[in-house]
């Protein structure tokens, strides 16, 4: 059985607020990316390779790679070992969260996917970044943030790939 000071523990008051805001955070860059993303007239007008994953897939595997964006933040914010480290975490996330949201701007509402490809490579970079910066002291967000990197490399090969079967574009 636990005891009452278990119990208090669960509830830290000096990482509920920061749990609630990385929490509030992930939905709303999820929310603008989903707002953004227009897979409309115009998308479904583009060549797309074979592989091309269904578009039912997109928002199924996107909540599930932000709920492990939001864990993986909150997991390196409390290992942090000083409050300067954990003031960079909470840069890096917000650095990729901008990047994220950028993409799907650049990609869908100027349909623009010869600009997103180049952007793109910059998301990848912060991702890779934010897994070598964490993992000194906490491999386990590092690796929780291996299926957005694996994501997000599927989504720049088929960036590429759009590019590749239809540009110029502008």
């Amino acid at each position: 059985m636990r005891t009452e000071t278990q119990d208090r523990q669960l509830v830290n008051p000096m990482w509920v607020l920061p749990v609630a805001m990385a929490t509030f955070a992930a939905a709303l860059v999820a929310f603008l990316g989903a707002t953004i993303t227009d897979l409309g007239p115009w998308y479904q007008g583009l060549l797309k390779p074979g592989w091309t994953p269904p578009d039912g897939l997109f928002p199924i595997v996107w909540t599930m790679v932000y709920a492990l964006i939001t864990v993986a933040g909150i997991t390196a914010w409390r290992a942090a070992p000083t409050a300067r480290d954990a003031q960079s975490v909470i840069s890096v996330f917000a650095l990729n969260a901008f990047l994220n949201i950028t993409w799907s701007l650049l990609f869908f509402r100027f349909q623009r996917p010869d600009w997103a490809l180049v952007e793109v490579a910059f998301l990848l970079l912060s991702i890779l970044g934010i897994m070598v910066y964490c993992w000194r002291f906490s491999p386990k967000a590092s690796l929780l943030l291996a299926p957005y990197l694996a994501w997000v490399s599927l989504a720049a090969a088929l960036n590429w790939a759009i590019v590749d079967l239809n540009g110029p574009f502008g």
